[in-house]
């Protein structure tokens, strides 16, 4: 069959663009002429609603996730000897950043249903060594922190929290993501359910010394300006990003939910195939980032071709878990070291979820999977 023009794309960030046009011109054309273009008043107007919005002290707005990752890391003290845990299902930044620590990477298995870390095998892997664990709140989907905090109580282990994929997102006590941890850290990368016009990022923290040290290190180390107490990280928000992001954190709670929807509908047409669907826990824990089934049996690949061909885009996140890409070999891990991550990663299929997806959409996609999963039996 003959590949056809994406119709159905992963993510449509063209349609979501189109309700906020005339605000966000408007809003850039201010920061010009206003010519404040890093740390302005934008800047400081966006950590200060990220962070009531998230239920948090401070918000320290930086360049990217993966700055978010790095400072908080920084900030915490974690150096060389140090292990942190975390798992090997997740996007290279979380382990990145860990390394730029020099400290080294413990990598943990997954739960298999909720594809999130794995309590028992993070429990097996403390050692003395272990300053921190970061839970990564993958696809939109939040981790237990509970059983975690008593792993770590009394211990002197930090848990900080990779909430690059859950803005708005609820934990196990019903607060929101960005709150569980002594420092926890944001992506809004273009596609992100917050997401800006490039790279940004934030980190979350209650701690008062934390956020004097994370906003002195996402500018160099400085106190005042040209003043250095420590080193530190050209790391900053741009002012026209923060803009961006001020208009987009008054449409996320509505956005989340269009998200819910969607996957309810998702859910129920796909309801019977041989595919796994998400579950969706009660009371919004679940913002859907991602909408990852898992295709078991050797068929993913086949049925992601088959989505293609009828113009639908996916995507894998992730095909290689951390531990067995090539820049992580110097960790020693082998194949089979973490079976659920491995076998997760060779069935998880994100199909297309955007707040902007409308029904007759969703039908398609659905009707394509169901499709081919018939075809296949």
């Amino acid at each position: 069959m003959t590949v056809v023009t994406q119709e159905i794309p992963l993510v449509d960030l063209k349609a979501q663009y189109a309700t906020i046009r005339d605000e966000v011109r408007q809003a850039i054309d201010e920061v010009l002429d206003s010519m404040q273009l890093t740390i302005g008043p934008n800047v400081r107007a966006f950590d200060k609603e990220w962070a009531e919005y998230c239920g948090t002290t401070h918000a320290i707005g930086v360049g990217s996730g993966t700055d978010a990752l790095q400072l908080a890391i920084r900030a915490c003290g974690i150096s060389s000897g140090d292990e942190v845990i975390t798992v090997s299902h997740t996007f290279f930044a979380t382990v990145e950043a860990i390394v730029y620590a020099n400290a080294r990477p413990i990598l943990v298995d997954v739960d298999e249903r909720s594809m999130l870390m794995d309590i028992a095998s993070v429990a097996s892997r403390i050692t003395p060594r272990t300053k921190a664990i970061i839970p990564v709140h993958l696809y939109g989907r939040t981790v237990d922190l509970k059983p975690l905090r008593q792993l770590t109580q009394d211990r002197g282990i930090t848990i900080i929290e990779d909430a690059a994929q859950a803005h708005g997102a609820l934990l196990d006590d019903g607060k929101k993501a960005g709150t569980g941890g002594r420092v926890n850290c944001f992506s809004f990368y273009c596609s992100k359910n917050l997401g800006a016009y490039g790279e940004a990022g934030s980190i979350t923290t209650n701690d008062e010394r934390l956020a004097d040290d994370l906003r002195a290190l996402r500018e160099h180390g400085q106190s005042t300006r040209y003043y250095h107490p420590i080193v530190g990280y050209n790391a900053r928000l741009d002012e026209i990003q923060a803009a961006i992001l001020r208009i987009k954190l008054r449409r996320l709670d509505e956005w989340n939910a269009r998200r819910q929807t969607i996957a309810a509908r998702y859910n129920r047409q796909l309801a019977g195939l041989d595919v796994i669907t998400p579950e969706i826990p009660s009371g919004g824990r679940h913002v859907f980032y991602c909408y990852a089934i898992r295709v078991p049996g050797g068929r993913r690949d086949a049925l992601r071709a088959y989505l293609a061909e009828r113009g639908i885009g996916t995507q894998i996140h992730y095909p290689v878990p951390i531990h067995m890409q090539e820049a992580a070999q110097f960790l020693g891990y082998r194949k089979g070291d973490l079976p659920v991550t491995e076998k997760v990663a060779g069935e998880v299929l994100s199909l297309p979820m955007f707040a902007e997806l409308n029904d007759a959409q969703i039908d398609r996609v659905a009707t394509s999977v169901t499709e081919f999963m018939r075809k296949k039996a």
